[in-house]
């Protein structure tokens, strides 16, 4: 429930929406002259926010609104997400693969925030790093943040990192096709569990094959439905650290009302409760509010603070990929993938 003013909220909104519209903007520019998004709106938000903040210091008249669009817009963001969830898909997928999936999602979770912490990194950071690596990047550290209370300077440069290694590993992975000897099944399963976001699955798979994208769109699906299970148990987690472990648990604290509306939202997709009309609505409505809501993480952002940690965070996010990279192709070979 919102306790601060509309009137209040307003300036800082407005200020974090025009910036999103500014950073959509200059995707749909990056489209027309390179065919694809190498760097998406969400990131172009964070950078352009990052920016401002540099030249700028808002006053507090801003503040309201920019924590509005930080923290609550991000939460109705990652509801809608659930929208996009189909269980039957996860089911086609077969019971072994999922199993696998799940495997290499706790292994690069572990591995991923133990090289943090090893790196230095704060804890809240460390499993902002380590999700974003095992889950689907941009939007796992989006999902995950509100509930550990990471800070917005930690969000936003975990998230930049973690994009910049994206466009890279999109433009590496194919390589591995011939180095290894991959064939186009193998590589849909590779791709589907090491690349980040779901569009840039399609953008490491389709030079490759029709089979490649078809699989490794299904096996990424699968892995971003593991956010669920994962940001419920740091839920729970975050709230016996806070209150202590006789502590009597609200539902609220232990399941956060933006992942049951998430998961909620994935059932009624499942069951065919939402018509399509409604999607094309709701999709672009959370790409929208997310947009905003990183150009808020970014106006939350000092560069002095990003500068000290840059290099460990860039160092943590390239070996936690190479270390899941390594576990996806042993998972290939265990189960025999053809």
């Amino acid at each position: 429930m919102i306790r601060i003013p509309l009137a209040q909220l307003a300036p800082g909104t407005a200020l974090c929406a025009a910036i999103a519209f500014a950073a959509m903007g200059l995707q749909r520019i990056e489209e027309h002259w390179t065919g694809r998004p190498w760097l998406e709106a969400l990131v172009i938000a964070i950078l352009l926010g990052t920016l401002l903040r540099t030249l700028w210091t808002p006053s507090r008249r801003w503040a309201p609104g920019i924590g509005f669009s930080a923290k609550t817009l991000l939460e109705i963001a990652v509801m809608l997400l659930g929208a996009s969830i189909s269980f039957q898909a996860v089911l086609d997928a077969g019971f072994a693969l999922i199993i696998g999936i799940a495997v290499v999602v706790a292994v690069a979770l572990g591995a991923s925030y133990a090289l943090g912490r090893m790196l230095g990194l704060p804890k809240r950071m460390a499993v902002l790093v380590a999700c974003g690596n095992a889950i689907c990047g941009n939007s796992a550290i989006a999902a995950v943040a509100p509930v550990i209370g990471a800070r917005p300077a930690d969000v936003a440069s975990s998230i930049a990192f973690t994009a910049i290694l994206g466009v890279i590993v999109v433009l590496a992975l194919p390589l591995l096709v011939p180095l290894i000897g991959l064939s186009m099944t193998q590589y849909g399963v590779l791709a589907g569990l090491t690349v980040y976001a779901v569009p840039q699955v399609l953008a490491a798979t389709m030079p490759v094959g029709l089979v490649s994208t078809q699989l490794g769109t299904l096996v990424k699906l699968v892995r971003v439905l593991m956010l669920g299970p994962v940001v419920i148990g740091l839920s729970l987690f975050a709230s016996q650290q806070a209150e202590g472990p006789r502590a009597r648990l609200a539902l609220n604290r232990l399941v956060p009302w933006f992942i049951v509306g998430f998961l909620g939202l994935a059932l009624l997709r499942s069951l065919g409760a939402i018509p399509e009309a409604l999607l094309q609505i709701v999709m672009p409505t959370a790409t929208l509010l997310t947009v905003i809501s990183m150009a808020a993480l970014g106006l939350g952002v000092d560069l002095k603070v990003l500068g000290k940690v840059g290099g460990r965070v860039t160092l943590a996010v390239t070996v936690s990929l190479l270390v899941l990279i390594a576990v996806s192709l042993g998972l290939i070979r265990v189960l025999a993938i053809p």
